[in-house]
């Protein structure tokens, strides 16, 4: 028997003496504020709940410039986060810089995860042009066309289960339109008129659907591309002269334009659905509203496009560990798996099976705009497009004046030219 207690106390020293179970952190840098930073947090909350051997340590960084620009500093210097958020617009002014880590197929196993599991358009935007994958695609964000039901009812545009429907072309568009500022919409189509994203956005949109393209074999809108440009700008300066868009309105204009009821028509980015739920959850919306894919307006489907997208940055100062490694790509895994919750922001998993999945196909008016993944416009590969870029800058100092009547198409065309000219060279 005294053999028997000293045996055990032994025992229990030795378990007390062992060290506790080995924790990975994996520092977690993104840029996402308002709806999307409160889902994003809550992901990684709920990560570290289910997970005892990984923990996420998340901050999030100011949107834009200043976080891509203390990422490539941080990432020299190897003091940079070991997973990070990063817009797939942005992977060709990333390969050039040399900040992304390539991802490997041993990665994405080690993940649970294969190239196959997502949108072909977001793996295109996420691969080099060899074909090497830089980043996992998180989502596929695009503008959608909202709409006050309030407006259309009796009308050729509300199907008898009050879908927009009959807007087929540009002429379609403009009388439905006409019809809103007939019935007192003040601006019957608000987006971002004042500022460089939602420019961008419709002018992109516009372009894709002739089937042009803004940067070329390094050249700025070549061959028939500035005609289509041209026609581009063209529509948006017609609506500002018809009275149907909004003069110089900023983003918080835009929004609050549609949802207190001024505008039939809002162009913007699926972020925004959570606003209308919410708004329409708690009473303070006074109109029944819809999203449905930016309606083929001039000859063919395509819809400006981004990705949040995961990386880890290449920090040759401090090579990451295999261990760590693999703790970072649990964690891109496990984020992939359980990306329903990121559609609540609005966005499309880039996560097939998520988008398949019964739950998702529940959800509207998400579902409803899911098929715009298929014609995904995303912005020219080139290191001076996407987010933050001198594409967006001429898009605020060109684009902008051209619409509102301070620049001719011609004149606008040709500083769109010569400004982002310069830029690739």
């Amino acid at each position: 028997m005294i053999r028997l207690k000293t045996m055990l106390a032994a025992t229990a020293a030795t378990m007390l003496s062992l060290p506790a179970m080995a924790q990975t952190e994996v520092v977690w840098w993104d840029f996402l504020g308002g709806g999307d930073g409160v889902r994003m947090k809550a992901l990684i909350e709920r990560f570290n709940e289910e997970h005892d051997d990984i923990q996420i340590t998340g901050t999030t960084l100011e949107w834009g410039v200043p976080f891509y620009t203390k990422v490539r500093t941080s990432a020299a210097v190897g003091e940079g986060p070991d997973i990070m958020t990063y817009h797939l617009s942005r992977v060709p002014l990333a390969l050039e810089e040399g900040v992304l880590s390539p991802i490997t197929d041993e990665d994405l196993e080690m993940a649970g995860l294969s190239g196959d599991d997502f949108f072909d358009s977001a793996v295109s935007a996420a691969s080099g042009p060899d074909g090497t994958l830089y980043a996992v695609p998180f989502d596929i964000h695009s503008i959608v066309l909202y709409y006050n039901k309030s407006y259309l009812e009796g009308t050729e545009f509300l199907d008898e289960d009050g879908n927009l429907t009959g807007i087929d072309s540009l002429d379609d568009f403009n009388r439905a339109l006409q019809h809103a500022a007939d019935n007192g919409s003040t601006d019957p189509l608000s987006f971002q008129t004042g500022g460089p994203g939602g420019v961008w956005r419709v002018f992109y949109t516009l372009l894709g659907q002739q089937g042009g393209e803004m940067i070329v074999d390094g050249e700025v809108l070549p061959g028939d591309n500035a005609e289509k440009a041209a026609t581009a700008l063209q529509v948006m300066r017609d609506w500002r002269d018809a009275g149907f868009i909004p003069e110089q309105a900023e983003y918080p204009a835009s929004v609050a334009l549609f949802t207190s009821g001024q505008s039939a028509f809002h162009m913007n980015g699926v972020w925004e659905v959570p606003t209308l739920v919410d708004m329409e959850a708690n009473g303070t919306l006074g109109f029944e509203w819809g999203a449905v894919q930016v309606p083929v307006l001039m000859d063919q489907e395509a819809t400006w496009a981004d990705s949040h997208a995961l990386a880890i940055p290449n920090q040759p100062a401090a090579p990451m560990s295999d261990e760590k490694r693999e703790a970072v790509m649990t964690v891109i895994g496990w984020m992939s798996q359980n990306s329903i919750s990121w559609a609540s922001a609005g966005h499309i998993p880039a996560y097939v099976p998520t988008t398949e999945s019964a739950e998702y196909q529940g959800m509207e008016p998400n579902a409803t705009y899911a098929s715009l993944a298929q014609s995904a416009f995303f912005d020219p590969r080139s290191e001076i497009a996407g987010v933050a870029s001198p594409a967006y800058d001429v898009a605020l100092n060109v684009m902008v004046p051209q619409i509102h009547g301070f620049f001719d198409t011609d004149e606008a065309l040709e500083q769109i030219r010569d400004e982002l000219g310069r830029a690739l060279r």
